[in-house]
């Protein structure tokens, strides 16, 4: 009975997963495919090729970042940004999600790093992502600190996570994606490696 329950659970496993991610991808797509119907329709009439819908939302999201790469539109962005960095609560909200995406942006020097952080003379160690390689140009009391970097450590589960601003030498790069750290982090790193054998 138990090896019974313990491969139920584990096609329960595999199998909620694959069917959630392909549940997602479908709402997506039929949203995408719906919103472009909404467009298109007025102007083409009943013309409509399945797909198209996802062709036309990756056209605009391309279009979106040619303009904003542009150093003209900053200044058109920052005026369109106006209403969400003024209003109190909208501002916080805006700007921790502006903040975060732009931290997974792509840059041309690679911003982001998995460390271990590990305090000298403790066994404990903490798997963290450095933010700021330099905390020049942070307010006084921080700005002046020397060598030091932000590392944030997640939580599991994505409940939250703190910044540290420690010195350097306390940390060591690992070779691990920021996506790969992010992910692990969300479960708490209970994931078993490919390679290992499961019980």
């Amino acid at each position: 009975m138990k090896r019974i329950s313990q491969y139920f659970f584990r096609g329960l496993i595999t199998f909620l997963p694959l069917v959630l991610t392909v549940y997602l991808l479908i709402l997506f797509i039929s949203w995408i495919e719906g919103s472009a119907m909404a467009v298109i329709r007025p102007v083409l009439g009943d013309f409509y090729l399945p797909g198209l819908g996802i062709a036309l939302g990756a056209g605009v999201i391309l279009a979106l970042g040619f303009l904003v790469s542009q150093p003209i539109s900053a200044r058109l962005l920052s005026w369109v940004e106006l209403p969400f960095t003024n209003l109190p609560v909208v501002k916080s909200i805006y700007s921790s999600l502006k903040n975060f995406a732009d931290y997974f942006a792509p840059h041309d020097k690679p911003a982001q790093q998995v460390v271990l952080l590990s305090m000298p003379g403790h066994e404990l160690s903490i798997v963290g992502l450095v933010t700021r390689r330099s905390l020049k140009g942070l307010p006084r009391g921080l700005g002046d600190l020397d060598d030091r970097v932000a590392v944030y450590l997640p939580m599991g589960y994505m409940i939250g996570g703190y910044t540290v601003f420690v010195p350097r030498s306390w940390t060591s790069p690992i070779d691990m994606s920021v996506e790969e750290a992010m992910r692990s982090a969300l479960i708490a790193f209970m994931a078993s490696n490919p390679g290992e054998n499961k019980v």
